[in-house]
């Protein structure tokens, strides 16, 4: 009786009956399953009525002979890369860009004075008049800023330290500096700002507009130097700087001041006429870690009340102060406003300036 493994009409003549012999052309399951001719099976040839008995397999090149796990994988792979990379440029980032996407929006309320004269002061002792219990302090000793060693849950108290005094310095080229008060230099406060702020600062000093966005004196407190000289250099301020975490990425830093100038017209003798000069200014301040890091700020929101002024002066170069002598509005109220005089600004309000507490 012949062996199991051989076939039934025994060993081929000059072969040796051993699997050996066969082993180069048995084709393990992969190589079968990458065929790209494949025998239809019985049941696919008794009922589709083929009329070929085979088919041919869509080529896939490399990826044909992967396995099927190993496709869906890599597919997946494929559209998670995708999808990040959409995200990624699609989604905005605010640190990328320190301040990308802000813009400061600024409003001023014009302040009038309620009747009479704009009153002198002694050009002596220009703030002599102001009362002790108001709080005023000499320049930036009236900032009021937070205490030290305030931190916030992400960031440290040397970056919440960093980025007050950088606000400080500023309110100090914006508020206090007499060249930028008077000289029209801008540089100083330029400076500090964010890049992505500084074009729109430009064209607030190029072309100046009332338009809530580009009045110069959005930015800082100016005066023309033609027409106002400073008094004094000092400026008496009062008011506070508080800090806040809006989110993880970012500082807020607030300012509210009262700032007292003595001012009196520009080219005249030094013995002219002097008078007060009061602005209140509130500041809104976004700092990103990059921001502070750079030690620059976004300036996102002014808003100002300024007076003694008069209601139709434009103010969005300058700010105007009335000068000693000048009438304010014999009523109570600045008047009525006509919505088509398009050559008032529709953005900036007017109101009647309170008598100094004495």
């Amino acid at each position: 009786m012949g062996d199991p493994g051989e076939p039934p009409e025994g060993v081929p003549e000059g072969g040796s009956g051993s699997d050996d012999e066969y082993r180069s052309v048995v084709f393990d399951e992969s190589f079968v399953r990458a065929a790209r001719i494949t025998e239809l099976s019985a049941s696919e040839r008794l009922s589709g009525g083929a009329a070929h008995a085979i088919r041919h397999r869509l080529g896939a090149g490399p990826l044909g002979s992967l396995p099927r796990q190993a496709l869906t994988l890599l597919l997946l792979l494929v559209l998670a890369f995708t999808a990040a990379v959409y995200f990624g440029v699609t989604s905005p980032q605010r640190e990328a860009g320190s301040g990308a996407g802000t813009e400061l929006t600024s409003e001023l309320t014009v302040l009038t004075p309620a009747a009479g004269i704009v009153p002198a002061v002694d050009q002596s002792s220009p703030f002599g008049s102001l009362a002790a219990t108001a709080g005023y302090a000499d320049g930036s000793a009236g900032f009021g800023l937070p205490a030290a060693g305030t931190s916030t849950a992400h960031f440290s108290q040397a970056q919440v330290s960093a980025a007050v005094d950088t606000v400080r310095r500023y309110l100090e080229a914006s508020e206090l500096a007499p060249a930028v008060l008077v000289q029209g230099e801008t540089t100083p406060v330029r400076a500090l700002l964010a890049p992505a702020e500084q074009s729109q600062f430009d064209q607030s000093l190029t072309t100046p507009s009332d338009d809530q966005h580009h009045a110069a004196t959005g930015w800082m407190v100016r005066f023309d130097p033609m027409r106002i000289a400073l008094a004094s250099d000092t400026v008496k301020v009062a008011g506070s700087v508080k800090v806040t975490e809006p989110d993880s990425g970012t500082l807020e830093i607030s300012s509210d001041h009262t700032l007292i100038y003595a001012v009196r017209p520009a080219g005249v003798a030094s013995n002219g006429p002097v008078s007060l000069y009061t602005v209140r200014r509130e500041l809104r301040f976004d700092l990103s870690h990059t921001d502070v890091a750079a030690n620059q700020v976004t300036l996102v929101d002014s808003v100002e009340q300024a007076g003694p002024s008069s209601c139709g002066a434009a103010q969005a170069e300058y700010l105007q102060p009335l000068p000693v002598g000048n009438a304010g509005p014999s009523t109570a109220a600045p008047g009525t406003v006509d919505p088509a005089d398009h050559a008032v600004p529709a953005w900036q309000s007017c109101a009647v300036m309170a008598a100094p507490k004495s």
